[in-house]
């Protein structure tokens, strides 16, 4: 009987954690809709204008903030959907753990660990998208002005794909319930710490594809888009280790192509 009540209990706040995880992630993709709109419209008056003023260095307080506040809405947007499988399965187990404890804080205090190794993640790149643009890197779309370093990214992100650390990371990812099993804590700190292991290994797997975004636009949602919709395949379809080595060698080929090209 109480087996029985775990279970309907965790059916129904199963539901609840999803609509949460679902929630969040789409107020990020309008986020990103929103900023993307917004900046294509102040290109276009830019362009209309003729010169204008320098803008402010990329390394001021407000410019570093709005970029970091960019590239953390922009991860919670393309890893949330992918990692929602585990965190529910996180859930699950919490649920029937020997506490017996509702399952909906330990989600909640799961996804803050899990979301705070990508925040981290978004302030280094925030600090690479100043050097970048400090650089004259980046065009005023937030697009690479340069093949060399698009080329360079792709290739870079090509051969990660083969390393054995960009395996054992995505392994970690695709079966979530053999890292539960071996590294369980229970707790709130239990939930604060594999949350973020958790994210660790998906930063390990994830995070050469998410510099791509340099290439074709840090805020062309296509693009974000089809990187988010490869890392969903890559940690939930089958075959993900043969799907993400076959993709290496095509953005190593890719970016081959566009350094050669430029030659």
């Amino acid at each position: 009987m109480a087996l029985a009540n775990v279970r309907s209990g965790w059916r129904y706040e199963r539901y609840v954690a999803l609509a949460g995880l679902f929630a969040m992630a789409a107020l990020a993709w309008l986020y990103l809709g929103v900023e993307a709109h917004r900046m294509e419209a102040m290109l276009g008056e830019m362009a209309g204008s003729g010169p204008m003023e320098a803008p402010d260095s990329a390394w001021n307080a407000g410019p570093l903030l709005l970029t970091l506040v960019m590239w953390t809405v922009m991860m919670v947007a393309m890893m949330l959907p992918s990692a929602t499988p585990a965190i529910l399965l996180y859930g699950a187990m919490a649920r029937k753990s020997r506490d017996r404890a509702s399952g909906l804080p330990s989600v909640g205090v799961f996804t803050m660990g899990y979301l705070a190794v990508w925040t981290a993640f978004s302030l280094a790149a925030t600090v690479l998208h100043a050097a970048f643009d400090t650089w004259r890197l980046l065009t005023p779309a937030m697009t690479s002005a340069s093949t060399l370093l698009s080329g360079s990214l792709l290739i870079a992100a090509g051969i990660y794909q083969w390393l054995p650390i960009k395996n054992a990371c995505l392994e970690k990812c695709r079966a979530p319930l053999q890292f539960f099993l071996f590294r369980w804590r229970p707790g709130a700190r239990g939930a604060l710490q594999m949350g973020a292991e958790h994210g660790l290994f998906c930063v390990g797997c994830c995070w050469a594809l998410m510099l791509l975004l340099f290439t074709a636009g840090v805020m062309n949602l296509l693009w974000v888009a089809l990187i988010a919709a490869f890392v969903l395949i890559e940690k939930l379809a089958p075959g993900g280790a043969l799907i993400a080595r076959i993709a290496g060698v095509v953005l190593g080929v890719v970016g081959a192509a566009l350094i050669l090209g430029s030659a």
